[in-house]
C-alpha cells in the first residue's frame, strides 16, 4: 500500500492517490518532517540514501513522509520516525505550511507539512534502507553549511528549518 491523503489548501482530505502519481502529477498532498533535538539543542540529520526516488545522499531533517489514509499524522510520524531512525520520544506539532518543489527528474513536491519536534539524547538505529548516514548539528552550524553549500541539504529542510527557527525565537 503507497497511497497518501490528498487535500486541499486547508488540510481537508479530497482523496487518496498512490505515491508515485501523486508526485509526478504534483498534487497537494499531507505529509510530515520531524526534527529531533537534543538537551543541548543540536539537531539530529538523516541523510536520504542513494536510492531514493528524490533527493538521494542529502543531508535532512530527521525524519519525514506521508501518513497512511485512515492514520493520524501525528501517528505516521510516530509510526515513520521508529521505521527510519529506529526509535520512539514524544512528538509535538509546532506549524504547519504548504509548499511545492520540482525536481529535475520530472517529480513534483506538493505538500501540506505538518513540523514536528521532539527530544532524543541517544544514537538512532537507522533502517539502512532509508538513511545512510545520521549527525548531531549546531543550527547556527547548520544554517552556515546551507548558506555555503545548499546542494547538499532537501530543499524542505531548508524551507522547515527557517520556519522552525522563526517560530521558536517569536516566542
Amino acid at each position: 500500500m503507497n497511497d497518501i491523503i490528498l487535500v486541499d489548501e486547508n488540510d481537508k482530505k479530497i482523496g487518496e492517490g498512490e505515491k508515485m502519481d501523486v508526485h509526478e502529477k504534483g498534487k497537494l498532498h499531507r505529509a510530515f518532517s520531524i526534527f529531533i533535538f537534543n538537551n543541548k539543542s543540536e539537531l539530529m540529520l538523516q541523510k536520504r540514501v542513494a536510492v531514493k526516488y528524490h533527493s538521494p545522499n542529502l543531508w535532512s531533517n530527521t525524519c519525514c513522509s506521508h501518513p497512511r489514509p485512515g492514520e493520524k499524522t501525528l501517528d505516521g510520524a510516530i509510526r515513520r520516525l521508529k521505521e527510519e531512525m529506529g526509535f520512539n520520544c514524544s512528538l509535538e506539532e509546532l506549524l504547519s505550511f504548504i509548499y511545492e518543489v520540482k525536481f529535475s527528474n520530472g517529480l513534483t513536491e506538493n505538500e501540506y507539512d505538518h513540523v514536528f519536534v521532539g527530544e532524543y539524547n541517544d544514537k538512532p538505529n537507522l533502517n539502512l534502507n532509508e538513511a545512510s548516514d545520521w549527525k548531531w548539528v549546531d543550527l547556527e552550524d547548520l544554517e552556515k553549511d546551507i548558506r555555503k553549500n545548499p546542494e547538499n541539504y532537501t530543499h524542505w529542510l531548508k524551507l522547515c528549518l527557517n520556519k522552525l527557527i522563526s517560530a521558536t525565537t517569536s516566542d
